[in-house]
């Protein structure tokens, strides 16, 4: 007994070292498995200096891995050494639609879920130029001409992606041809060049865009219209009862310490309310849904449930 209470003793002392020790003075890196310029990759640069300013000795360094629909990027999350220098940036539904479409070298409830921060709507939108006014206007086309009409999105499986399955499905018009993308970022000059007839993506994309005149919105995918944009209708006015967004937020892999993991918590949430966060958000018309540590998982267990019924209805691929 008295060799195990002079063990114990002797690594109580490590112990807290080991716990002390992070974040040192190595950077933690963030990875986004997008291009630089899209919602998610905005997001973790606004949040992420927040959130070391609340954790002394923490510096970021962002860095992205895009490919294969953010596949790449949570891949390397997922793998880190759970030692709290890596951490990611996701998007929800994608992160759980990937895995159920094709082999993957990630588990998508098996990540540490820090913090959500963004829930953006989705809409369908195009080119101010274009002769597609309306919903009404695309689907007559599709009906009368299918496959004279492409649209873009972030990848297969990516909440854009599900979001023109249920509209495919609910109006009864042929399938559109689908063109996914690595990102938003060379999305939208595809888009802009008249390359696309249309796109489907968030409302944080869109609302920047419509204000200088270069994109129209066609129908967004909440609730209620959106205050920055109140001539677009919702879906459910055209009669499609569609609700769908992207829910971004950080993870860390599977086996983050919970020492670890309760500071990075704790940061989130004061960063999250930091109150030049909320005004840079509301400039950027950047919807949140903050949602810390057990929220964030029980959020994203809903949403897998969800997916995983939808594959057997609808499967996504291509």
């Amino acid at each position: 007994m008295l060799r195990r209470t002079l063990l114990a003793a002797l690594a109580t002392p490590a112990i807290a070292r080991a716990q002390r020790a992070w974040p040192g003075d190595r950077p933690v890196e963030v990875i986004v498995p997008f291009p630089p310029g899209g919602g998610v990759d905005i997001m973790t640069r606004m949040v992420m200096p927040l959130v070391a300013e609340r954790i002394p000795g923490m510096t970021v360094v962002v860095t992205n891995r895009a490919g294969a629909g953010s596949q790449i990027g949570l891949e390397a999350t997922f793998n880190a050494a759970p030692d709290g220098y890596t951490l990611g940036a996701t998007s929800t539904p994608a992160h759980s639609a990937i895995p159920i479409e094709r082999a993957t070298r990630y588990r998508a409830l098996d990540f540490t879920f820090l913090a959500n921060i963004v829930e953006d709507p989705n809409c369908l939108y195009v080119r101010t130029e274009s002769p597609l006014r309306s919903v009404a206007d695309l689907v007559a086309q599709a009906r009368a001409r299918p496959g004279s009409l492409d649209y873009g999105t972030t990848g297969i499986g990516s909440d854009d992606h599900i979001m023109m399955l249920a509209f495919e499905a609910l109006s009864g018009i042929p399938p559109l041809v689908h063109v996914p993308f690595n990102g938003v970022a060379p999305l939208i000059p595809q888009l802009l060049g008249g390359h696309l007839a249309a796109a489907v993506g968030n409302t944080t994309e869109l609302v920047p865009q419509a204000r200088e005149g270069r994109m129209r919105g066609l129908a967004v995918a909440s609730a209620q219209r959106l205050p920055e944009l109140p001539d677009m209708p919702t879906f459910r006015e055209l009669g499609f009862d569609i609700v769908t967004a992207a829910s971004r937020g950080i993870i860390g892999p599977p086996g983050l310490p919970p020492a670890i993991a309760a500071r990075l918590e704790e940061a989130f949430r004061g960063a999250l309310g930091d109150a030049g966060f909320l005004r840079e958000a509301a400039r950027q018309s950047m919807p949140l849904r903050p949602l810390v540590g057990a929220e964030y998982r029980a959020m994203a267990a809903q949403v897998d449930q969800q997916l995983q019924a939808l594959w057997t209805l609808r499967p996504w691929r291509g």
